[in-house]
């Protein structure tokens, strides 16, 4: 297990966790943005109200998620393409920020020039199948969120069927990330493996996030009462949470993809 998370060992791996957290923080809301207007533009807003309407109305809404998703698809339906290439530089800044973190973390092996610009380009295929994989979970969302209403034995098969969907929309994008944003071309059968699995872990702490959002917490209480700054830096927090998986994961492909390389070798 300790071979397994070498690349991290004499890392300050919470710091590169918390910068890109803070890439993160720059783009997910335009990722976001970009993803539900090119959704409304092939399936029609229309359709992707409807569809989302389910999980909006079963979302906890101790602290505002469904007011706060609501406004996010509004405002996604409704951008211009002014807008949406306004919104395609800082979409492209969680690229650069995950390149960053994964380079930080290899053996030195040379100088990576051009971080920066690489994670943002490599990070433009995702967002380009970022609709897909948005109408994808759309479909899902209805069923799910039907069981979940129901309460019951239903609302555990809607946890269950929500998880897979989840960690079967995260896979490939965990393998692309760490087999061309990160630096490197680590085996693709360690890559795919490894990447599962993290992606699994992702859709978990999702929605232990979700259950986070159904506790009657008052987070503006550590702020002088502002609830909206408790908000941001609870999501904050649970970024962070995930960001340490994904390093961890990236973390234990290249060791992984170490071991492979010399045991063939001898």
């Amino acid at each position: 297990m300790k071979a397994a998370f070498r690349p991290l060992r004499g890392r300050d791996v919470a710091l590169r966790a918390a910068a890109v957290t803070f890439y993160a923080g720059i783009a997910v809301v335009p990722i976001a943005l970009l993803a539900i207007w090119v959704t409304g533009l092939v399936v029609g807003a229309d359709r992707v109200r409807r569809l989302t309407g389910h999980t909006v109305a079963a979302l906890p809404s101790d602290l505002g998620a469904p007011r706060a998703l609501a406004a996010l698809i509004e405002a996604g339906l409704a951008m211009t393409p002014l807008l949406a290439l306004a919104s395609l530089l800082p979409a492209t800044f969680y690229g650069e920020g995950l390149r960053r973190a994964f380079v930080s973390l290899r053996e030195p092996e040379g100088q990576d020039t051009a971080v920066g610009w690489k994670g943002r380009l490599l990070w433009l295929p995702l967002l380009a199948a970022a609709p897909a994989l948005l109408l994808a979970m759309f479909l899902a969302l209805p069923a799910t969120a039907a069981l979940w209403v129901r309460g019951g034995w239903s609302a555990v098969t809607a946890v269950v069927v929500s998880f897979l969907a989840c960690w079967l929309l995260l896979t490939p994008v965990v393998i692309w990330v760490y087999r061309y944003v990160a630096p490197g071309r680590p085996d693709w059968l360690v890559t795919v493996l490894i990447g599962s699995f993290t992606a699994a872990n992702l859709a978990g702490f999702l929605h232990g996030f979700v259950l986070f959002c159904s506790l009657p917490l008052d987070l503006g209480v550590p702020f002088g009462g502002f609830d909206q700054i408790g908000g941001m830096v609870a999501i904050g927090l649970w970024l962070y949470l995930l960001h340490l998986v994904l390093l961890a994961g990236y973390a234990a492909t290249w060791s992984a993809h170490a071991a492979r390389r010399e045991h063939g070798q001898r």
